[in-house]
């Protein structure tokens, strides 16, 4: 047996996922676990939920993987700070303490959370590299042109490749400050949304706008050539330099500073999103054809954060030049800039720990069908001694002997309009929810939409909602192909003509345009009557397929909506207790529980502090608990030894009597509370980093001044002056793909 373990940490939704000879067992995001969202920090929690659903300790491990080169990402930060100083200082100033602290010391950190139990080697695979392994080796093809796009890895932001039975071979890249990804975002950040987390809000924006700002955008922004690679124009960004993503040119440009959160949206926001869909999905079309030619194949499988925007997903499928495509559910980042940590979702742990098993240790590789990501299903299950503990918080809920017994009843309220949410079997992997944990109701309803927006999940009015639908029934429904797959929600079809019915508008102003009717399901079509679909099949996921066969059998609609169980700035649920307090604290109104069902009107005795403290234990993690006693043990021992030696050294160098016996009584005071009330000790780190703060961040503050002014600035101005900077661009060229050549296998245990 080869176990291998793949990590993504320290940047942006940090994930583990292992395989065991080859076949993915268990995958998560460490988010899930300690309700922080885009919690970055080392996924132990997510590790040892793998571990313990393999049976497995970290001893036996055979290999563990990082998903990029930590010293490759710190040259491209040293390098961008050499072609922008002395402009920049904030960014490195934010910068610095974190790589020092943490990400130069990978190896080491990693072997530490892996508690020192692993003795093997660490691998190191390049960014796009775990991306393009992520989306070939789990596909159901032999062999699939690769395409990855995203904000930044170490260089590469945009990658072509292609795979073949157990290898990946990436062939060009177009690198760092040139990204698709990154103008994205800096629209995004325009608009007033968050970066790295709401770019699927810029798309939702789109429809309701015109694409009035393309040609200026392809102007000015961005130099887009005939084979899909580009230039960006930097006069008009800021996330080289500084901590904006966006310039003053950009914002002359278009006549505004960037809008705030809580500001209403302006025709502006919405017109702009709309231009710079239209601009990504032109970028995105050119990218593949130019991958087609050169490798005459008909299947491609696409990762990375652009990859997530299902809209130019669903225009490639319906225009591209591949007959196939598929699309790592768990694709990766959607942008990012050098002072912020980038959207990194959770694809990269799996292609590192796949590209270990294939490409590392050669091991063959068999394709599975429909793929082998078992339907994204790879996370815990809910505990079995639930029901005691339900008893004991007073929830009152019903026991169904079978699924078909509890399958009628959930049909029975969503017909009646109520909104369930679902949590059982296994959680999925990756930023969507695929029926295991999930909120359904009735697409049929006008009124869900807004009463899913505004009352459950607490967030803009103008999202839309995606469509669940018998993969048999898509095309009767959808303007797509009867063999057209889309499992992972990640492709956008539209509404067929016939099942649309024109905009009568109530009422006007602004994005809250009520539509009385868009379509016979309301519920799912957004305003250009597009919807983001979810084909459900008859082998990923049995349990939601049956419940679509029952609810189509009682009112011959095969479609529902399905949005993810969580509120706004919340993970989506993980165990009973998420689940339980969601559902408490929103307005729907039915819980299934694997194979127990809850309704919000008998709930009249639910002890919710008791369950909110659950909820905090179980989002504890020990063993970072642990950590953090040890530091703060370490901490005070050194404090009380610091202040012995210093009382010593005032005795004898200065014959401070008085100051030196003050120093010692407080030395050992300190040292009897540390070793009584062990507690105490982290709160004695706390005061004397508090106390200290303003003192070491002016010393912080000057010796990065320091460093920034006096050593990186008169550098980086040398070396602009010979030529060497990333801000030269390549006037004339007709492409700014880069040729990459084969590595070799000792590299990928090197960090750089």
């Amino acid at each position: 047996m080869t176990a291998i373990l793949g990590i993504s940490a320290y940047y942006h939704d940090s994930a583990a996922a292992l395989i065991v000879d080859g076949r993915v067992v268990a995958a998560a995001q460490e988010e899930r676990f300690s309700r922080r969202k885009h919690d970055a920090s080392f996924p132990s929690r997510a590790i040892d939920y793998c571990l313990s659903h393999a049976g497995l300790t970290r001893a036996q491990l055979d290999a563990v993987g990082f998903y990029e080169k930590p010293l490759l990402k710190f040259d491209r930060l040293l390098e961008t700070y050499l072609s922008f100083a002395p402009a920049g200082f904030q960014s490195f100033r934010k910068a610095m303490p974190e790589w020092t602290g943490t990400k130069l010391h990978l190896r080491r950190m990693i072997r530490c959370g892996l508690r020192n139990e692993f003795r093997g080697r660490i691998c190191f695979c390049e960014h796009h590299e775990s991306h393009a392994a992520s989306a070939f080796f789990p596909s159901p093809f032999e062999q699939a042109a690769i395409l990855t796009m995203d904000g930044v890895g170490e260089w590469a932001t945009t990658s072509l490749g292609r795979g073949s039975g157990n290898r990946i071979d990436i062939t060009h890249q177009i690198s760092f400050p040139h990204s698709l990804g990154l103008l994205y975002s800096a629209v995004t950040s325009y608009a007033g949304f968050q970066v790295n987390s709401d770019e699927y809000k810029l798309m939702g924006l789109a429809p309701y706008g015109q694409p009035i700002y393309v040609d200026r955008i392809m102007e000015k922004l961005i130099t887009l050539y005939e084979d899909g690679s580009y230039r960006l124009n930097l006069d008009y960004f800021n996330y080289c330099q500084g901590l904006t993503m966006t310039s003053r040119s950009f914002h002359r440009l278009f006549g505004r500073p960037p809008r705030k959160p809580g500001e209403s949206i302006e025709q502006l926001d919405m017109d702009l999103a709309a231009s710079i869909q239209a601009v990504t999905e032109e970028a995105v079309l050119r990218m593949a054809h130019h991958l087609h030619q050169l490798t005459k194949l008909d299947a491609c499988c696409l990762a990375g954060g652009v990859a997530l925007n299902c809209v130019a997903n669903g225009r490639l499928q319906r225009e591209g030049p591949f007959k196939q495509l598929w699309i790592q559910p768990a694709a990766g980042d959607a942008g990012g800039a050098l002072r912020r940590r980038q959207r990194q979702v959770c694809g990269r742990p799996l292609g590192v720990a796949w590209l270990i098993w294939h490409q590392l240790m050669n091991q063959p590789r068999t394709v599975t069908r429909p793929d082998a990501q078992s339907g994204s299903l790879l996370g815990p299950e809910l505990r079995d001694d639930m029901e005691g503990e339900l008893r004991n918080l007073g929830a009152v809920y019903q026991k169904f002997a079978d699924n078909e017994a509890i399958t009628n009843q959930v049909v029975d309220d969503l017909v009646d309009g109520k909104l369930v949410g679902i949590s059982r079997g296994r959680m999925e992997f990756g930023p969507r929810a695929l029926g295991n944990r999930s909120i359904l109701a009735d697409a049929r309803r006008a009124e869900t939409q807004r009463e899913l927006n505004l009352k459950t999940k607490f967030r803009e009015s103008f999202r839309p909602f995606a469509p669940i639908v018998l993969a048999e029934h898509a095309s009767d429904i959808f303007d797509c192909k009867p063999d057209d797959e889309s499992p992972y929600m990640l492709l956008v079809s539209h509404v067929k003509e016939a099942l649309r019915v024109p905009h009568e508008a109530t009422t006007e102003r602004g994005l809250e345009r009520v539509h009385e009717v868009r379509s016979s399901l309301p519920a799912i079509t957004h305003v250009d009557y597009s919807a983001r679909l979810q084909t459900v099949d008859k082998t990923r996921n049995k349990e939601l397929r049956g419940l679509l066969e029952v609810f189509m059998a009682r009112t011959g609609c095969p479609v529902l909506v399905n949005t993810s169980f969580n509120v706004r700035d919340e993970p989506i649920v993980c165990n009973w207790v998420d689940a339980l307090a969601c559902f408490m604290s929103t307005n729907l109104d039915t819980l299934v529980l694997d194979d127990l069902l809850l309704r919000k009107s008998d709930q009249t005795v639910l002890n919710m502090e008791r369950l909110l403290e659950l909820r905090r234990q179980l989002s504890m993690n020990e063993t970072e608990q642990n950590a953090k006693q040890r530091e703060a043990s370490w901490f005070a021992g050194s404090l009380v030894t610091s202040l012995a030696i210093v009382a010593c050294l005032l005795q004898l160098k200065f014959a401070a009597a008085t100051g030196a016996i003050t120093i010692l009584i407080i030395a050992l005071l300190l040292a009897v509370v540390a070793i009584a009330v062990p507690s105490s000790r982290l709160t004695i780190q706390h005061c004397v980093q508090m106390l200290t703060f303003p003192l070491r961040a002016a010393l912080t503050l000057a010796l990065l001044g320091v460093i920034y002014y006096g050593m990186v600035t008169p550098i980086g101005l040398m070396r602009r002056m010979s030529g060497h900077s990333i801000r030269h661009s390549a006037v004339g060229q007709s492409t700014s793909w880069i040729s990459r050549h084969p590595r070799d296998l000792e590299s990928y245990f090197r960090t750089y």
